[in-house]
């Protein structure tokens, strides 16, 4: 089921895509049905790059499966069925659909059963020509002759749980990856390949950055020497920008009583994700998954005058969150989840110009490795204010300040209506990586609520309290998900700045090996980070270890070398050049220093 409006001659070519995909999923209904007629159905949307449908099925769906399935839906799209749709009742809706418990569950839903005084949904049905019908509220090519047979296929299979609750039906989903021409399909099936290559869950262990332990358990990573000095200069590069603009370390604990997140709100929304710990005293304590109101309590300790704001706060730390086994994945979700947070407790009327200062930091961040950005302006639903905290006047205030930043910098931006935080509208950069894919990368948040939950106020020129608001700035937002984008953007071929080892040496023989030790010594004392391979292997092992291993700049010394104190630098990408010891370091501490973010 989806939102999408019906097949128009105003479309854009981007509803031209929707209504293709949602018609291909339409058809893969069909087909299931024609293999399966006892089959139960589930819904079926639109998603990026496709569409999926669930199923409760006799048996598993195996992948030779999907190629049958795949033929029988071609045929379908060259019979040039149309799709037409027309408003039903409930009544009407449960007699079309009582062989189908999934469907008559949605048709409850939407009819409002079991909610005095809720408006009854407008419930349509689409018909495939006379071979197909399914609860839709449309957005369908008109004939399936508009849909090019050569650009779809189906992709995978996977369990999803009906309406994403364990305790119903585990149906089996089918994923189909549909575009508006063969070109398009072949061109992404090309990036997928090239981004399997590039998979953090594979490149993160074998370039020795970080480990899983079954002991442990999943969603846990462990960080190697080599993992840890990443995480740690990508937490000192943020931490030089915040403290060139005012900000201040603070420290928390990672438990709290649950009293803190009632008061903050977040208990009623998230006591199911938290990981939770009773005392020997029967005290309930939660392990934070967020910082915000600790900070808010170090803000409380005291009263502070206009003069004194705004107050900014930052400080790495974890928070946990009891996610769902099935849904961990390598760094991208886990249970441990290290968070660049920061806080700025500020007047309303100050707000912009920090929202700016935060702006600043994502852009020069981000510029270091290469990313083109872009904003979402995460707005709340109006259709459905009982989702947010504070009144209607406040939100079009934040909302309409936010939409002035936007202007004022002239980012390409886009609206994301229902995007914003129960308590406040955001700002979301989309950073775009080298194959292309977009990531969610940094937010901006504005908080209305907090403050007024936990009574934040300074005192104004009139000696009054004044109510304070709190912007919540995360550059990387998680260190994890932050490291899972990135060993992907660079295909584990970290730039200079960032690399555990920018240069390893290797030497050409054992008697060179007091020459390589003094290399390395030079190479230390000035800050370059280095490894000697001394291995008993051949120099052609030990080079291709080093280029494994996507060290930057391999330098080989021999007797040359020794005799003209220089270095025969490989550097990452082919090229081969001897140059003196000191222009080498010179050279690598400018890039060092000025952040280049190559990705040869």
């Amino acid at each position: 089921m989806t939102n999408k409006p019906s097949a128009s001659h105003t479309e854009t070519p981007a509803d031209r895509l929707d209504h293709i995909r949602h018609s291909l999923a339409h058809l893969l209904a069909a087909a299931v049905l024609k293999e399966f007629p006892d089959a139960k159905l589930g819904v079926g949307p639109v998603i990026e790059n496709g569409f999926y449908y669930d199923f409760l099925l006799p048996r598993a769906i195996a992948p030779n499966d999907l190629k049958a399935l795949e033929k029988t839906m071609r045929n379908l799209v060259n019979r040039k069925l149309p799709f037409a749709g027309r408003e039903v009742t409930p009544d009407e809706a449960r007699k079309l659909f009582a062989d189908q418990p999934f469907k008559l569950d949605l048709i409850n839903d939407f009819a409002g059963e079991g909610e005095p005084g809720k408006k009854q949904e407008r419930l349509t049905v689409y018909e495939t020509g006379d071979l197909f019908m399914d609860l839709c509220r449309g957005g369908h090519v008109e004939n399936t002759e508009e849909i090019p047979a050569d650009a779809f296929t189906l992709d995978k299979i996977a369990g999803a749980y009906w309406r994403g609750d364990d305790t119903k039906p585990q149906l089996q989903r089918i994923y189909g990856l549909a575009f508006e021409s063969k070109e398009k399909l072949k061109e992404y099936e090309t990036m997928v390949e090239e981004a399997k290559k590039r998979d953090h869950k594979i490149l993160g262990p074998k370039l020795d950055l970080f480990t899983f332990s079954e002991l442990v358990g999943p969603g846990l990573p462990l960080w190697t020497p080599k993992g840890t000095m990443v995480r740690n200069l990508l937490d000192s590069f943020v931490w030089e920008l915040r403290k060139a603009r005012g900000y201040e370390q603070v420290d928390i604990p990672h438990i709290t009583k649950k009293e803190l997140y009632e008061t903050s709100g977040h208990w009623d929304k998230f006591k199911n994700d938290l990981f939770k710990i009773e005392t020997r005293e029967k005290h309930l304590y939660a392990l934070k998954p967020m910082n915000c109101p600790h900070h808010a309590q170090i803000y409380a300790r005291r009263q502070w005058s206009y003069r004194e704001l705004p107050q900014r706060y930052a400080s790495t730390t974890k928070v946990y969150r009891d996610e769902q086994s099935g849904e961990l994945a390598g760094l991208s979700r886990v249970l441990s989840i290290t968070q660049d947070d920061a806080h700025v407790f500020c007047r309303m009327s100050q707000a912009k110009e920090e929202f700016l200062k935060i702006w600043d930091i994502i852009h020069e961040f981000y510029g270091a490795f290469g990313f083109s950005l872009r904003v979402r302006l995460s707005l709340h639903d109006p259709a459905h204010p009982e989702k947010y905290l504070g009144d209607e006047k406040k939100w079009e205030f934040a909302e309409t300040m936010l939409r002035d930043i936007v202007a004022l910098k002239q980012t390409e931006s886009f609206d994301g209506i229902g995007e914003a935080a129960f308590y406040g509208p955001k700002l979301d950069f989309m950073g775009k990586d080298a194959l292309g894919r977009e990531h969610q990368v940094a937010t901006i948040q504005l908080d209305m609520s907090q403050p007024e939950r936990f009574d934040l106020f300074c005192i104004n020129e009139k000696g009054e309290q004044e109510r304070i608001v709190m912007i919540h700035a995360a550059i990387m937002g998680s260190i994890e998900r932050f490291l899972s984008v990135a060993i992907e953007h660079f295909a584990g071929a970290f730039p200079v700045w960032l690399a555990p080892v920018q240069a390893a040496i290797v030497p050409v023989g054992e008697k060179f090996s007091a020459y390589a030790e003094e290399v390395r010594a030079a190479l230390m004392k000035a800050g370059i980070r280095t490894e000697l391979d001394e291995a008993n292997e051949s120099l052609g092992k030990r080079i291709r270890a080093a280029e494994v291993m996507k060290v930057p700049y391999i330098l080989v010394v021999g007797e040359k070398e020794e005799g003209n104190k220089s270095v025969n630098v490989r550097s990452r990408g082919g090229s081969e050049q001897e140059m003196p010891l000191a222009e080498f370091m010179e050279n690598v501490e400018r890039e060092i220093r000025e952040k280049a973010a190559d990705r040869r």
